[in-house]
Protein backbone atom coordinates (compact mmCIF):
# COMPACT_ATOMS: atom_id res chain seq x y z
CA UNK A 1 0.00 0.00 0.00
CA UNK A 2 1.45 3.34 -1.02
CA UNK A 3 1.54 6.42 1.20
CA UNK A 4 -1.68 8.41 0.66
CA UNK A 5 0.48 11.56 0.59
CA UNK A 6 1.47 10.53 -2.93
CA UNK A 7 -2.15 10.76 -4.04
CA UNK A 8 -2.63 14.06 -2.24
CA UNK A 9 0.49 15.57 -3.77
CA UNK A 10 1.05 13.85 -7.13
CA UNK A 11 -1.90 11.97 -8.61
CA UNK A 12 -0.28 12.03 -12.05
CA UNK A 13 2.69 10.03 -10.79
CA UNK A 14 0.38 7.36 -9.33
CA UNK A 15 -1.66 7.20 -12.54
CA UNK A 16 1.46 6.94 -14.69
CA UNK A 17 2.64 4.04 -12.54
CA UNK A 18 -0.72 2.30 -13.04
CA UNK A 19 -0.35 2.74 -16.81
CA UNK A 20 3.14 1.21 -16.68
CA UNK A 21 1.56 -1.85 -15.10
CA UNK A 22 -1.15 -1.97 -17.80
CA UNK A 23 -3.94 -1.68 -15.24
CA UNK A 24 -5.85 1.22 -16.80
CA UNK A 25 -9.08 0.01 -15.20
CA UNK A 26 -7.67 1.28 -11.90
CA UNK A 27 -6.98 4.84 -13.07
CA UNK A 28 -10.33 6.18 -11.85
CA UNK A 29 -9.60 4.82 -8.37
CA UNK A 30 -6.90 7.46 -7.89
CA UNK A 31 -9.42 10.30 -8.22
CA UNK A 32 -11.96 8.36 -6.15
CA UNK A 33 -9.60 7.95 -3.23
CA UNK A 34 -8.44 11.57 -3.56
CA UNK A 35 -12.04 12.78 -3.24
CA UNK A 36 -12.79 10.41 -0.36
CA UNK A 37 -9.64 11.54 1.43
CA UNK A 38 -10.50 15.21 0.92
CA UNK A 39 -13.97 14.66 2.39
CA UNK A 40 -12.51 12.57 5.22
CA UNK A 41 -10.12 15.33 6.25
CA UNK A 42 -12.88 17.93 6.03
CA UNK A 43 -15.11 15.79 8.26
CA UNK A 44 -12.30 15.29 10.72
CA UNK A 45 -11.48 19.01 10.86
CA UNK A 46 -15.12 19.95 11.28
CA UNK A 47 -15.55 17.31 13.99
CA UNK A 48 -12.47 18.54 15.85
CA UNK A 49 -13.72 22.13 15.71
CA UNK A 50 -17.18 21.10 16.91
CA UNK A 51 -15.72 19.10 19.80
CA UNK A 52 -13.62 22.10 20.84
CA UNK A 53 -16.62 24.43 20.61
CA UNK A 54 -18.82 21.95 22.50
CA UNK A 55 -16.29 21.77 25.34
CA UNK A 56 -16.20 25.55 25.60
CA UNK A 57 -19.98 25.79 25.71
CA UNK A 58 -20.24 22.93 28.19
CA UNK A 59 -17.88 24.73 30.56
CA UNK A 60 -20.18 27.77 30.50
CA UNK A 61 -23.31 25.84 31.50
CA UNK A 62 -22.21 25.22 35.08
CA UNK A 63 -21.39 28.90 35.62
CA UNK A 64 -24.80 29.95 34.29
CA UNK A 65 -26.57 27.47 36.56
CA UNK A 66 -24.69 28.79 39.59
CA UNK A 67 -25.82 32.29 38.61
CA UNK A 68 -29.44 31.00 38.40
CA UNK A 69 -29.55 31.81 34.67
CA UNK A 70 -31.47 28.62 33.98
CA UNK A 71 -32.99 29.60 30.60
CA UNK A 72 -29.60 30.58 29.18
CA UNK A 73 -28.10 27.36 30.54
CA UNK A 74 -30.85 25.30 28.95
CA UNK A 75 -30.29 27.02 25.59
CA UNK A 76 -26.61 26.08 25.76
CA UNK A 77 -27.49 22.51 26.74
CA UNK A 78 -29.62 22.22 23.61
CA UNK A 79 -26.73 23.55 21.53
CA UNK A 80 -24.46 20.90 23.06
CA UNK A 81 -27.03 18.19 22.25
CA UNK A 82 -27.27 19.40 18.64
CA UNK A 83 -23.48 19.57 18.35
CA UNK A 84 -23.09 16.05 19.76
CA UNK A 85 -25.55 14.74 17.20
CA UNK A 86 -23.63 16.42 14.39
CA UNK A 87 -20.32 15.09 15.77
CA UNK A 88 -21.68 11.56 15.82
CA UNK A 89 -22.85 11.91 12.21
CA UNK A 90 -19.41 13.17 11.22
CA UNK A 91 -17.68 10.33 13.09
CA UNK A 92 -19.90 7.80 11.36
CA UNK A 93 -19.05 9.30 7.98
CA UNK A 94 -15.33 9.30 8.89
CA UNK A 95 -15.46 5.55 9.58
CA UNK A 96 -17.28 4.95 6.31
CA UNK A 97 -14.80 7.03 4.33
CA UNK A 98 -11.81 5.47 6.09
CA UNK A 99 -13.02 2.02 5.07
CA UNK A 100 -13.53 3.09 1.44
CA UNK A 101 -10.08 4.69 1.33
CA UNK A 102 -8.39 1.59 2.73
CA UNK A 103 -10.19 -0.74 0.32
CA UNK A 104 -9.09 1.33 -2.67
CA UNK A 105 -5.53 1.88 -1.40
CA UNK A 106 -5.13 -1.88 -1.06
CA UNK A 107 -5.61 -2.35 -4.83
CA UNK A 108 -3.63 0.63 -6.12
CA UNK A 109 -0.24 -0.84 -7.09
CA UNK A 110 3.01 0.10 -5.42
CA UNK A 111 5.30 2.54 -7.23
CA UNK A 112 7.73 0.45 -9.26
CA UNK A 113 11.44 1.22 -9.38
CA UNK A 114 12.68 3.27 -12.35
CA UNK A 115 14.90 0.38 -13.42
CA UNK A 116 11.98 -2.04 -13.96
CA UNK A 117 11.51 -2.86 -17.68
CA UNK A 118 8.08 -1.97 -19.05
CA UNK A 119 6.11 -4.91 -20.40
CA UNK A 120 2.61 -6.39 -20.29
CA UNK A 121 3.31 -9.87 -18.93
CA UNK A 122 5.99 -12.47 -18.19
CA UNK A 123 6.66 -12.95 -21.92
CA UNK A 124 8.36 -9.53 -21.80
CA UNK A 125 10.64 -10.26 -18.85
CA UNK A 126 14.28 -9.48 -19.59
CA UNK A 127 17.28 -11.78 -19.25
CA UNK A 128 20.03 -9.90 -17.43
CA UNK A 129 22.86 -12.38 -16.96
CA UNK A 130 23.74 -16.08 -17.19
CA UNK A 131 25.83 -17.93 -14.63
CA UNK A 132 27.41 -21.21 -15.70
CA UNK A 133 27.41 -22.67 -19.17
CA UNK A 134 24.13 -24.40 -20.10
CA UNK A 135 25.06 -27.99 -20.89
CA UNK A 136 24.01 -29.91 -23.97
CA UNK A 137 23.85 -33.49 -22.68
CA UNK A 138 25.63 -36.38 -24.41
CA UNK A 139 22.72 -38.62 -23.53
CA UNK A 140 18.98 -38.27 -23.38
CA UNK A 141 17.86 -36.80 -20.04
CA UNK A 142 14.66 -38.54 -18.91
CA UNK A 143 11.69 -36.66 -17.52
CA UNK A 144 12.33 -36.01 -13.82
CA UNK A 145 9.48 -38.30 -12.74
CA UNK A 146 11.16 -41.13 -14.67
CA UNK A 147 14.52 -40.43 -13.04
CA UNK A 148 12.83 -40.58 -9.65
CA UNK A 149 11.04 -43.79 -10.60
CA UNK A 150 14.39 -45.33 -11.59
CA UNK A 151 15.63 -44.92 -8.01
CA UNK A 152 12.28 -45.95 -6.51
CA UNK A 153 11.93 -42.37 -5.30
CA UNK A 154 8.45 -41.25 -6.36
CA UNK A 155 5.01 -42.68 -5.61
CA UNK A 156 2.14 -40.61 -7.00
CA UNK A 157 -0.25 -43.52 -7.24
CA UNK A 158 -0.44 -43.84 -3.46
CA UNK A 159 -0.68 -40.08 -2.91
CA UNK A 160 -3.55 -40.06 -5.39
CA UNK A 161 -5.39 -42.47 -3.13
CA UNK A 162 -4.62 -40.59 0.09
CA UNK A 163 -4.76 -36.98 -1.06
CA UNK A 164 -5.64 -36.65 -4.75
CA UNK A 165 -3.88 -35.03 -7.67
CA UNK A 166 -1.08 -32.57 -6.91
CA UNK A 167 0.50 -34.58 -4.06
CA UNK A 168 3.32 -37.12 -3.94
CA UNK A 169 5.37 -39.48 -1.82
CA UNK A 170 9.15 -39.10 -2.02
CA UNK A 171 10.91 -42.31 -1.02
CA UNK A 172 14.37 -43.58 -0.14
CA UNK A 173 17.32 -41.73 -1.68
CA UNK A 174 15.01 -39.22 -3.35
CA UNK A 175 13.49 -38.20 -0.01
CA UNK A 176 16.94 -38.07 1.52
CA UNK A 177 18.19 -35.93 -1.36
CA UNK A 178 15.30 -33.50 -0.96
CA UNK A 179 16.03 -33.14 2.76
CA UNK A 180 19.76 -32.80 2.05
CA UNK A 181 19.13 -29.91 -0.37
CA UNK A 182 17.00 -28.10 2.22
CA UNK A 183 19.54 -28.68 5.01
CA UNK A 184 22.37 -27.46 2.79
CA UNK A 185 20.34 -24.37 1.86
CA UNK A 186 19.63 -23.71 5.55
CA UNK A 187 23.31 -23.87 6.51
CA UNK A 188 24.29 -21.85 3.45
CA UNK A 189 22.13 -18.96 4.66
CA UNK A 190 23.22 -19.32 8.29
CA UNK A 191 26.81 -18.97 7.04
CA UNK A 192 25.73 -15.72 5.35
CA UNK A 193 24.71 -14.39 8.78
CA UNK A 194 20.96 -14.99 8.58
CA UNK A 195 19.08 -16.09 11.71
CA UNK A 196 17.43 -19.48 11.27
CA UNK A 197 13.74 -19.71 12.13
CA UNK A 198 10.91 -22.24 11.89
CA UNK A 199 7.74 -20.10 11.80
CA UNK A 200 4.04 -20.90 12.24
CA UNK A 201 2.61 -22.71 9.23
CA UNK A 202 -0.80 -21.02 9.60
CA UNK A 203 -1.51 -17.30 9.79
CA UNK A 204 -4.53 -15.06 10.37
CA UNK A 205 -6.27 -13.07 7.68
CA UNK A 206 -4.95 -9.71 8.90
CA UNK A 207 -1.41 -10.99 8.27
CA UNK A 208 -2.35 -12.43 4.87
CA UNK A 209 -3.83 -9.07 3.85
CA UNK A 210 -0.62 -7.36 4.87
CA UNK A 211 1.71 -9.47 2.74
CA UNK A 212 -0.19 -10.08 -0.49
CA UNK A 213 -3.10 -8.87 -2.59
CA UNK A 214 -6.56 -10.42 -2.34
CA UNK A 215 -6.26 -11.83 -5.88
CA UNK A 216 -3.01 -13.59 -4.96
CA UNK A 217 -4.51 -14.90 -1.73
CA UNK A 218 -7.58 -16.26 -3.48
CA UNK A 219 -5.48 -18.05 -6.10
CA UNK A 220 -2.91 -19.46 -3.68
CA UNK A 221 -4.02 -20.01 -0.12
CA UNK A 222 -6.03 -22.70 1.62
CA UNK A 223 -8.35 -21.41 4.35
CA UNK A 224 -9.01 -23.47 7.48
CA UNK A 225 -12.78 -23.85 7.57
CA UNK A 226 -14.47 -22.26 10.58
CA UNK A 227 -11.30 -20.47 11.73
CA UNK A 228 -9.52 -17.24 10.88
CA UNK A 229 -6.45 -19.18 9.73
CA UNK A 230 -4.78 -19.86 6.39
CA UNK A 231 -2.12 -22.42 5.51
CA UNK A 232 0.95 -20.52 4.37
CA UNK A 233 1.98 -20.60 0.72
CA UNK A 234 5.47 -19.45 1.68
CA UNK A 235 7.11 -18.73 5.02
CA UNK A 236 7.76 -15.15 3.95
CA UNK A 237 4.19 -14.44 5.05
CA UNK A 238 4.56 -15.56 8.64
CA UNK A 239 8.14 -14.22 8.83
CA UNK A 240 7.12 -10.67 7.90
CA UNK A 241 3.98 -11.07 10.01
CA UNK A 242 6.22 -11.74 13.03
CA UNK A 243 6.81 -7.99 13.24
CA UNK A 244 3.19 -6.89 12.88
CA UNK A 245 2.31 -3.79 14.97
CA UNK A 246 5.86 -3.61 16.35
CA UNK A 247 8.09 -0.56 16.75
CA UNK A 248 11.63 -1.72 16.05
CA UNK A 249 14.79 -0.02 17.21
CA UNK A 250 16.83 1.29 14.32
CA UNK A 251 19.91 -0.31 15.85
CA UNK A 252 18.34 -3.75 15.23
CA UNK A 253 18.36 -3.21 11.45
CA UNK A 254 18.94 -4.93 9.17
CA UNK A 255 16.95 -7.94 10.34
CA UNK A 256 18.02 -10.91 8.22
CA UNK A 257 16.26 -14.24 8.68
CA UNK A 258 16.07 -17.57 6.89
CA UNK A 259 13.19 -19.93 7.50
CA UNK A 260 12.11 -23.48 6.79
CA UNK A 261 8.49 -24.44 6.20
CA UNK A 262 6.17 -26.64 4.23
CA UNK A 263 4.20 -24.62 1.68
CA UNK A 264 0.61 -25.23 0.59
CA UNK A 265 -0.79 -23.81 -2.65
CA UNK A 266 -4.06 -24.22 -4.49
CA UNK A 267 -2.29 -23.48 -7.80
CA UNK A 268 -5.47 -22.17 -9.38
CA UNK A 269 -5.07 -21.01 -12.97
CA UNK A 270 -4.52 -21.99 -16.55
CA UNK A 271 -1.28 -23.84 -15.85
CA UNK A 272 -2.99 -26.45 -13.67
CA UNK A 273 -1.45 -29.20 -11.55
CA UNK A 274 1.15 -31.52 -13.04
CA UNK A 275 -0.15 -35.06 -13.46
CA UNK A 276 3.06 -37.10 -13.45
CA UNK A 277 5.81 -35.03 -11.92
CA UNK A 278 6.43 -32.62 -9.06
CA UNK A 279 6.98 -29.30 -10.86
CA UNK A 280 3.64 -27.76 -9.88
CA UNK A 281 2.05 -29.36 -6.82
CA UNK A 282 -0.13 -28.47 -3.84
CA UNK A 283 2.57 -29.12 -1.23
CA UNK A 284 6.34 -28.72 -1.07
CA UNK A 285 9.05 -27.54 1.33
CA UNK A 286 11.02 -24.39 1.17
CA UNK A 287 13.92 -22.47 2.63
CA UNK A 288 13.22 -18.74 2.45
CA UNK A 289 15.09 -15.53 3.26
CA UNK A 290 13.66 -12.19 4.36
CA UNK A 291 15.19 -8.82 5.20
CA UNK A 292 13.84 -5.75 7.01
CA UNK A 293 16.12 -2.77 6.47
CA UNK A 294 16.45 0.99 6.20
CA UNK A 295 14.88 2.37 2.99
CA UNK A 296 18.23 3.51 1.64
CA UNK A 297 19.64 -0.02 1.99
CA UNK A 298 16.88 -2.00 0.27
CA UNK A 299 18.40 -2.07 -3.23
CA UNK A 300 21.75 -3.15 -1.81
CA UNK A 301 20.03 -6.06 -0.05
CA UNK A 302 18.03 -6.90 -3.16
CA UNK A 303 21.27 -7.29 -5.08
CA UNK A 304 22.83 -9.42 -2.34
CA UNK A 305 19.82 -11.70 -2.00
CA UNK A 306 19.43 -12.76 -5.61
CA UNK A 307 23.18 -13.30 -5.85
CA UNK A 308 22.97 -15.69 -2.88
CA UNK A 309 20.57 -17.78 -4.96
CA UNK A 310 22.99 -17.83 -7.87
CA UNK A 311 25.87 -18.87 -5.60
CA UNK A 312 23.82 -21.66 -4.03
CA UNK A 313 22.68 -23.22 -7.31
CA UNK A 314 26.09 -22.92 -8.94
CA UNK A 315 27.59 -24.84 -6.00
CA UNK A 316 25.21 -27.68 -6.96
CA UNK A 317 26.47 -27.75 -10.59
CA UNK A 318 23.29 -26.06 -11.84
CA UNK A 319 23.61 -23.26 -14.44
CA UNK A 320 21.22 -20.37 -13.81
CA UNK A 321 20.22 -17.00 -15.17
CA UNK A 322 18.74 -13.83 -13.72
CA UNK A 323 15.48 -12.74 -15.36
CA UNK A 324 14.23 -9.23 -14.57
CA UNK A 325 10.45 -9.11 -14.12
CA UNK A 326 8.75 -6.46 -16.25
CA UNK A 327 6.17 -4.01 -14.92
CA UNK A 328 3.14 -6.06 -15.96
CA UNK A 329 4.47 -9.19 -14.29
CA UNK A 330 5.01 -7.54 -10.89
CA UNK A 331 2.51 -8.26 -8.13
CA UNK A 332 0.90 -5.02 -6.92
CA UNK A 333 2.93 -4.80 -3.69
CA UNK A 334 6.31 -5.21 -5.42
CA UNK A 335 8.72 -2.41 -6.28
CA UNK A 336 11.18 -4.61 -8.17
CA UNK A 337 11.54 -8.35 -8.69
CA UNK A 338 13.64 -10.91 -10.52
CA UNK A 339 13.52 -14.64 -11.01
CA UNK A 340 16.48 -16.96 -10.82
CA UNK A 341 15.92 -19.67 -13.38
CA UNK A 342 17.71 -23.02 -13.55
CA UNK A 343 18.82 -24.65 -16.76
CA UNK A 344 16.93 -27.75 -17.85
CA UNK A 345 19.22 -29.86 -20.07
CA UNK A 346 16.25 -32.09 -20.89
CA UNK A 347 14.12 -29.23 -22.24
CA UNK A 348 17.12 -27.06 -23.17
CA UNK A 349 15.54 -24.03 -21.58
CA UNK A 350 15.41 -22.32 -18.18
CA UNK A 351 12.68 -22.58 -15.53
CA UNK A 352 12.01 -20.59 -12.37
CA UNK A 353 13.51 -21.81 -9.08
CA UNK A 354 13.76 -18.58 -7.05
CA UNK A 355 11.98 -15.24 -6.91
CA UNK A 356 13.57 -12.20 -5.26
CA UNK A 357 11.56 -9.07 -4.50
CA UNK A 358 11.74 -5.76 -2.73
CA UNK A 359 8.37 -4.36 -1.64
CA UNK A 360 9.49 -0.98 -0.40
CA UNK A 361 7.52 -0.02 2.72
CA UNK A 362 4.19 -1.43 1.44
CA UNK A 363 4.04 -4.51 3.67
CA UNK A 364 5.34 -2.59 6.69
CA UNK A 365 2.74 0.16 6.15
CA UNK A 366 -0.18 -2.32 6.04
CA UNK A 367 1.10 -4.41 8.97
CA UNK A 368 2.03 -1.42 11.12
CA UNK A 369 5.74 -2.27 11.32
CA UNK A 370 7.68 0.85 12.24
CA UNK A 371 11.24 1.77 13.13
CA UNK A 372 12.24 4.30 15.79
CA UNK A 373 15.19 6.27 14.49
CA UNK A 374 17.07 9.41 15.46
CA UNK A 375 14.74 11.58 13.37
CA UNK A 376 11.45 9.93 14.33
CA UNK A 377 9.65 6.79 13.25
CA UNK A 378 9.46 5.40 9.73
CA UNK A 379 8.43 2.24 7.89
CA UNK A 380 11.23 -0.21 7.07
CA UNK A 381 11.58 -1.80 3.66
CA UNK A 382 10.91 -5.53 3.38
CA UNK A 383 12.48 -7.99 0.95
CA UNK A 384 12.12 -11.70 0.34
CA UNK A 385 13.76 -14.36 -1.79
CA UNK A 386 13.51 -18.09 -2.23
CA UNK A 387 16.61 -19.87 -1.02
CA UNK A 388 15.43 -23.24 -2.27
CA UNK A 389 12.02 -24.75 -3.07
CA UNK A 390 12.31 -28.52 -2.62
CA UNK A 391 10.51 -29.83 -5.69
CA UNK A 392 11.86 -27.46 -8.34
CA UNK A 393 15.36 -27.60 -6.88
CA UNK A 394 15.18 -31.38 -6.94
CA UNK A 395 14.17 -31.36 -10.63
CA UNK A 396 17.04 -29.01 -11.53
CA UNK A 397 19.47 -31.08 -9.48
CA UNK A 398 18.46 -34.41 -11.03
CA UNK A 399 18.69 -33.15 -14.60
CA UNK A 400 22.03 -31.37 -14.20
CA UNK A 401 23.72 -34.17 -12.24
CA UNK A 402 22.35 -37.08 -14.30
CA UNK A 403 24.85 -39.49 -15.84
CA UNK A 404 24.62 -41.61 -18.98
CA UNK A 405 24.42 -44.83 -16.93
CA UNK A 406 21.33 -43.52 -15.12
CA UNK A 407 23.18 -42.62 -11.92
CA UNK A 408 23.05 -39.22 -10.21
CA UNK A 409 26.25 -37.56 -9.01
CA UNK A 410 26.30 -35.90 -5.59
CA UNK A 411 28.42 -32.69 -5.53
CA UNK A 412 30.97 -32.28 -2.75
CA UNK A 413 28.94 -29.66 -0.89
CA UNK A 414 25.99 -32.04 -0.53
CA UNK A 415 27.81 -35.22 0.46
CA UNK A 416 27.94 -34.45 4.22
CA UNK A 417 24.13 -34.29 4.15
CA UNK A 418 23.92 -37.59 2.28
CA UNK A 419 26.08 -39.61 4.65
CA UNK A 420 29.08 -39.32 2.35
CA UNK A 421 27.23 -40.80 -0.64
CA UNK A 422 28.88 -39.81 -3.92
CA UNK A 423 26.46 -41.35 -6.42
CA UNK A 424 22.83 -42.49 -6.38
CA UNK A 425 22.50 -45.50 -8.66
CA UNK A 426 19.32 -46.66 -10.37
CA UNK A 427 17.61 -49.64 -8.74
CA UNK A 428 17.53 -52.98 -10.47
CA UNK A 429 14.17 -53.73 -12.01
Amino acid sequence: MIDIKLIREDRDLVKENIKKKFQDDKLSLVDDVYNYDTEYRECKLKGDNLRSEKNKISSQIGALMREKKVDEANDLKQQVINMQSEIENLESREVELESKIKDIMMVIPNIIDKSVPIGKDDSENVEIEKFGEPSLPNCEIPYHADILQSINGLDKESSGRTSGNGFYYLMGDAARLSSALLSYARDFMIDKGFIYCIPPFMIRSDVVNGVMSFAEMDAMMYKIEGEDLYLIGTSEHSMIGKFKDQILNESSLPITMTSYSPCFRKEVGAHGIEERGIYRVHQFEKQEMIVLCKPEESMMWYEKMWRYSVELFRSLNIPVRQLECCSGDLADLKVKSCDIEAWSPRQQKYFEVCSCSTLGDAQARILGIRVKGENGTYYPHTLNNTVLASTRALIAFLENNYNEDGSISIPNVLRPYMGGLEVIKPKEK
